[in-house]
């Protein structure tokens, strides 16, 4: 005997979606019986963009929520760390939480020098939930004018 299943397109969405969320490093949603989202608090890494000009590399690191005492950066074999942890803060007794969907925890984000960096000269400043780490050029990797002249 064969039972039907009602098709629900939605379901499949929610499985794209968590198959992706892995991908991602995220964690995926779970759900309850019932089909509901069980709540939960996911592992998260703060999100990073990296440029540079032809003094430096600069590193910016979104942090909101974390206080500065609670991020590390350090330099080691030629390999920028930065880790920390943003605490989950319950609320007050008498509300009920109804959703958690920002990530909390502890946290380490790694990033290999590149050749032409001065590992011994970084330096990192933090406000308003940015960090910004600067990773100077070292002196033989700056353009430099050569002046030809002409006879």
């Amino acid at each position: 005997m064969s039972t039907l299943t009602r098709w629900d397109p939605f379901n499949e969405l929610d499985d794209l979606q968590n198959r992706l969320s892995t991908l991602f490093g995220r964690a995926p949603i779970k759900k309850s019986e019932g089909g509901r989202e069980a709540m939960r608090v996911a592992q998260w890494a703060p999100l990073v963009d990296i440029s540079e000009d032809e003094k430096e590399y600069l590193i910016k690191a979104e942090l909101p929520e974390v206080k500065s005492d609670e991020v590390n950066v350090a330099v080691h074999d030629d390999v920028l760390s930065i880790t920390g942890e943003r605490k989950y803060e319950h609320e007050e007794k008498k509300k009920k939480v109804h959703r958690v969907e920002r990530a909390y925890g502890s946290f380490a984000r790694t990033f290999t020098l590149p050749e032409d960096s001065d590992a011994e000269h970084v330096s990192a400043e933090f406000k308003d939930g940015l960090l910004k780490v600067h990773l100077p050029k070292t002196a033989k990797a700056k353009p430099r004018s050569i002046d030809v002249k002409v006879n």
